[in-house]
């Protein structure tokens, strides 16, 4: 639905959509697979967490189960997909 959306406070990569689910989504892309996790951290995802609820009535639907999801990606590997990563 969107990508590389700067709110007042934070950011989201991605608005994407499957059904009734709404995810909101961070992309790291590193050099490793655990490079690519460390940059995953409290801080980062909370600003996701900021643009999601300002971002939430723009996308939502009534029904919807709305989630932030983060995707690694890695040079020679498939995209690593975490469902619901913050719970904050």
């Amino acid at each position: 639905l969107a990508q590389r959306v700067k709110m007042r406070g934070g950011e989201v990569d991605l608005v994407a959509r499957r059904g009734k689910m709404l995810a909101f989504v961070e992309v790291k892309q590193r050099a490793t697979a655990d490079a690519a996790a460390f940059a995953l951290d409290e801080h980062r995802l909370r600003r996701v967490a900021v643009a999601a609820r300002q971002l939430e009535p723009r996308y939502a639907r009534p029904g919807d189960d709305i989630r932030i999801d983060a995707i690694f990606i890695v040079p020679g590997r498939l995209p690593q997909h975490l469902a619901n990563v913050w719970l904050g």
